[in-house]
């Protein structure tokens, strides 16, 4: 499956290639500063083999549409690349994680301050892009996004370790805190390419179902992926406390000694070596993962319903494509 997840990538980046070298020269060009630690932490992250699918995703909705103009979409796609480069600086302080895609998080180098003052950097510097380009759809756009997803951050540590949290209200995180940024990013090749107000939504349907889909099966790798494939220790959710829903769903399906199994490992956060692999088995013995997949699939079905009506090509079968991919991976 992992050969097949990098050929699908490698597709998905062929009809965009010249588009995402222009975005990785941008992305290059608006780190630099004259404070040095800023880039070396941003390039730390940007350069730690992320697959860009968020501006690939501006890119190849561009192109679906035709637009021909200046480098417009690849400033576009690197404002996106950078939004989302500062929420993980975010995130991984506020998680206290050490390993990002198999290497170590900015905070574990240069420690907690620099990751979230360069986060706050990347943010800035995206709206100075923006601005420059002058066109104020594309800053709705954008702006609302960043408001979405703080709200978002704010979401997810209130229901963390709260077993309280159902399937909707956990879903309610994930389309502020992840899908926002798919949704939006889809949203801003249709704008820039000066589609409808109707294919704009359809495209940004399509990137909220995407990304919801594709941080439900994040969620679900958690417990059932290989570390080294995985890019980060797999059970680091489980030992943070996080609420997600293969354990929504192994929760309502436990009886009251399962239950309690659960609130003291993730309310109290009282865990011992043997919890993980316990939690793992209530997981699988009540189906829990079979579950998320499903719940995953019929986000797919969703996503690919949007793209329905717009005429065949290569890129919008390449979107289809992404779809199928954000649920068949290993990583």
């Amino acid at each position: 499956m992992a050969q097949q997840t990098n050929e699908a990538l490698a597709r998905l980046r062929s009809l965009v290639e010249q588009d995402l070298q222009r975005t990785n020269e941008v992305i290059l060009e608006q780190l630099n500063s004259p404070v040095e630690l800023i880039t070396q932490v941003g390039d730390h992250l940007l350069n730690s083999g992320g697959k860009r699918l968020r501006p690939i995703l501006t890119l190849v909705t561009a192109k679906l549409f035709g637009y021909q103009k200046a480098d417009v979409h690849a400033l576009l796609a690197a404002v996106v690349e950078f939004i989302h480069t500062a929420t993980l600086l975010h995130d991984d302080v506020v998680d206290k994680s050490n390993t990002r895609r198999g290497q170590a998080t900015a905070n574990s180098v240069w420690g907690n301050k620099a990751p979230i003052l360069v986060g706050d950097f990347l943010f800035s510097r995206s709206f100075q892009i923006m601005v420059e380009h002058g066109d104020l759809r594309v800053l709705r756009i954008v702006s609302d996004c960043c408001a979405i997803i703080s709200e978002g951050e704010v979401m997810q540590l209130v229901a963390s370790n709260d077993l309280a949290t159902d399937e909707e209200r956990y879903l309610d995180v994930i389309r502020h805190k992840t899908a926002s940024l798919f949704a939006s990013a889809s949203q801003l090749g249709a704008v820039v390419a000066d589609q409808s107000d109707e294919i704009a939504q359809r495209m940004y349907d399509y990137g909220m179902m995407l990304g919801t889909a594709y941080q439900v099966v994040d969620d679900l790798l958690d417990y059932s992926a290989e570390t080294e494939k995985l890019g980060k220790n797999v059970g680091d959710d489980f030992q943070e406390g996080k609420i997600t829903l293969p354990v929504i769903h192994a929760f309502r399906s436990g009886d009251a000694e399962e239950q309690a199994f659960w609130r003291r490992c993730l309310e109290d956060e009282e865990q011992d070596e043997s919890s993980f692999d316990h939690a793992r088995a209530l997981i699988a013995k009540h189906g829990s993962l079979d579950y998320t997949m499903s719940q995953a699939r019929a986000l797919i079905v969703k996503a690919k319903a949007a793209l329905a009506p717009l005429p065949e090509s290569a890129e919008r079968q390449a979107l289809m494509d992404l779809a199928d991919l954000s649920v068949d991976r290993e990583y």
